[in-house]
């Protein structure tokens, strides 16, 4: 059943999975929402091994309030830590997937004593900074927003000055980033969106000393096909184990 919370004058729709700790949190990527084919296999899995999990949609997507071309990084991040701090206890393990990755490595930094790992799927951390050519940050601050072709549906893809003047606040990736506990990358070694030298320079730059990164052979951006989410899933299930 959806449910909402309220955000500042945002209402954010969520699912929430009773169950037991730690507690998986699923960060959607950018346009996306918390009924794509991750976040609900990370669901069922959830429930097969009895752990709560916590799915939301930022405001202006989904089931939430707002319009889109008025969200920014920033609002997204504070909408996930509120519905973290409102709706959840105990320890977490947070699955972003492509922005939802970024997000997660903030969400990380602020609640480092609440994380017990964090898992990026082709994250993207930074991509305003190496996801748009010279002529397109021209455009953004020209005129306010950039529309592109999307490859995922007939709409075009919009972007806004005031989410890429977010993002370019919220960078990461320029120093470490200081969050230990462990963290697990799986990234598509076609992925045409977020290159693979993103989760490279992700791997780099984190300080955790048990850092990981998964590359499936042929894997775009997506990650959806059977196979790729089952080894999502198999990520995930390893950082259950107990330490020999």
């Amino acid at each position: 059943m959806v449910s909402y919370l309220d955000v500042r004058d945002r209402r954010i729709a969520y699912r929430l999975r009773e169950g037991g700790s730690p507690t998986f949190v699923f960060l959607p990527g950018y346009a996306s929402d918390m009924e794509g084919a991750k976040a609900l296999a990370l669901d069922s899995f959830a429930e097969r091994r009895g752990h709560s999990m916590l799915r939301f949609d930022y405001s202006g997507t989904g089931s939430s309030s707002g319009e889109f071309e008025q969200g920014t990084l920033a609002m997204w991040l504070e909408e996930a830590i509120a519905a973290i701090d409102q709706l959840t206890e105990g320890p977490l393990i947070l699955v972003g997937s492509s922005m939802g990755g970024w997000i997660a490595l903030h969400v990380a930094l602020r609640r480092s004593k609440r994380v017990e790992a964090v898992i990026g799927i082709a994250a993207a951390p930074d991509f305003t900074e190496w996801g748009f050519t010279d002529g397109q940050k021209e455009e953004l601050q020209a005129n306010g927003r950039l529309e592109e072709p999307n490859p995922y549906g007939p709409e075009s893809q919009v972007f806004t000055r005031d989410f890429w003047e977010s993002g370019e606040q919220l960078k990461l990736l320029e120093t470490p980033i200081d969050i230990r506990c462990p963290a697990r990358l799986v990234h598509g070694d076609k992925d045409q969106e977020v290159p693979l030298e993103i989760a490279f320079r992700t791997m780099r730059a984190l300080r955790s000393a048990d850092v990981q990164l998964l590359t499936i052979k042929g894997g775009g951006h997506r990650l959806s096909e059977p196979h790729e989410i089952e080894a999502i899933l198999r990520t995930v299930g390893f950082l259950l184990e107990p330490a020999p």
